[in-house]
């Protein structure tokens, strides 16, 4: 019988073809993010059966394609989080992404620990970031402690990861530094010193002045009137009506219909998959987007905007001493900002190499510059045991009796993990398709009335309210 905690170190190939993984998430992004991991770790596995949690920001279908990242197996499926944990109970996974905010994912990992309180065979639990980590460092992290693997997109997070558990006295040990899973594409061919085509990566949330907006939304049609020879892109992220991870209280589609004189005919708003944007980018132009990550890891020339400071609120500040940081004035002169070698490194976005034939013999996940190679070895190490140790969150009962119960109640759970009563935490699937569908129209219902009441009422009662 297998040791239920080897340590002996395992060959990577031991991470078998027929893994059964799952992937749980909030967002369009976090669905990106969740989904790609899930191919990072298990790359010969089977899709995953994919789970989108019910709530706000749960993205439409078109959102789900429009991320890339092809088809779930059988999903992705919408369901609560006591839904996902009957399905955990139900059927067996061996790996489970969890693509979720702080909160859900305490949320689970607590449902996990009451379906599991003793050494079992439980599924191995791993989280992480979709981006840059720039505010709620200490929150967000204690919230995701517990997971088997907390990723960290690169080693400047992972060192930062394991100061904040080490400071409260958490084990650190399910740090493992990766990188952010999107991270691909041919490294870029220089335009010579013009840039043809100029793309400017618009975020939900930041900056959240509606007349901020206005104002970047105005500098891009402004730089396509000066440079009628460039072709001047507004990468949105959501259509009208739909969900992203932060809602958009002044969509830029709105914004581009009040603009003065309207948008140039060089200057037009675009959405699609960031990466195939990308492709024909010569200046990536942004606040903070994870956009920016993307285009350094190309060799795209890249501008983190300083047009509205250098602040925590906006996360530019993430990019101090990237050498990406311009103004669009300067942008106008010119200028295309490259990345910091060094900084690069650090952040886990060092730019591609020109393609090499790789021997047929080295199997990719032994390559030395392979990211998730720690990754892999630690779930199959993990896989290899006959049983693994119960959940253990630092958050407790003990250590955070006023904060743990809030969180459990948001996604319907008792303290104590299970579902509360009443929260019909039946397996996704099991209720008639009259019932699924008159939810799933009142749901919508819903979300709609919510996002038209913070993009159309709450503007209005703050203007006459002066608040």
């Amino acid at each position: 019988m297998r040791n239920s905690f080897c340590r002996v170190p395992l060959p990577l190939s031991s991470i078998r073809s027929d893994q059964r993984v799952a992937v749980l998430a909030d967002s369009d992004t976090r669905w990106k993010w969740g989904a790609l991991t899930a191919r990072r770790l298990a790359p010969d596995a089977p899709a995953p059966a994919g789970y989108v949690l019910r709530g706000r920001a749960t993205p439409t279908a078109r959102q789900l394609g429009e991320a890339g990242v092809g088809e779930a197996d059988g999903g992705p499926v919408e369901v609560t989080c006591a839904e996902f944990l009957a399905e955990l109970g139900r059927r067996h996974y061996d790996v489970v992404v969890l693509a979720l905010v702080g909160g859900a994912v305490q949320a689970v990992l607590h449902g996990v620990r009451a379906l599991w309180p003793d050494p079992a065979a439980r599924p191995v639990l791993v989280t992480g970031y979709v981006g840059v980590v720039y505010e709620k460092l200490a929150d967000g992290l204690l919230l995701r402690h517990g997971a088997d693997l907390v990723l960290a997109n690169s080693r400047h997070d992972a060192a930062r990861f394991r100061a904040v558990y080490e400071g409260v006295g958490a084990d650190p040990a399910a740090v493992v530094e990766t990188a952010l899973p999107f991270l691909d594409g041919a490294a870029y061919e220089s335009a010579g010193d013009r840039a043809h085509r100029v793309v400017f990566a618009v975020q939900p949330s930041v900056p959240e002045v509606r007349a901020d907006r206005a104002y970047l939304l105005e500098r891009a049609a402004r730089h396509a009137r000066l440079h009628p020879g460039r072709e001047v892109l507004v990468k949105l992220r959501s259509r009208p009506g739909e969900h992203t991870t932060h809602l958009e209280e002044h969509p830029y589609q709105r914004l581009a219909e009040r603009l003065p004189g309207g948008l140039p005919p060089n200057c037009r708003l675009v959405y699609g998959n960031m990466g195939e944007v990308l492709d024909g980018t010569d200046l990536l132009v942004t606040v903070s987007s994870t956009a920016a990550l993307e285009s350094l890891h190309r060799g795209i020339p890249t501008a983190v905007l300083t047009d509205l400071g250098i602040r925590e609120a906006l996360g530019n500040h993430h990019f101090l001493g990237s050498g990406c940081l311009a103004s669009w004035d300067q942008l106008d002169e010119g200028l295309l900002p490259g990345g910091d070698p060094a900084w690069l490194t650090a952040h886990g976005v060092a730019p591609v190499a020109p393609a090499v034939p790789v021997a047929p013999a080295v199997p990719v996940a032994q390559a030395a510059d392979d990211p998730y190679a720690a990754a892999r070895e630690r779930v199959a190490r993990l896989l290899a045991a006959d049983r693994l140790p119960p959940v253990a969150p630092y958050y407790t009962l003990a250590t955070a009796p006023g904060y743990l119960p809030g969180i459990l109640a948001r996604h319907r759970l008792a303290p104590d993990g299970t579902p509360l009563p009443g929260t019909g935490a039946r397996a996704a699937g099991e209720s008639s398709g009259a019932r699924r569908w008159l939810r799933a129209h009142l749901r919508e219902a819903a979300r709609g009335a919510y996002r038209h009441g913070v993009q159309r009422v709450a503007p209005v009662i703050r203007r006459l309210g002066e608040l």
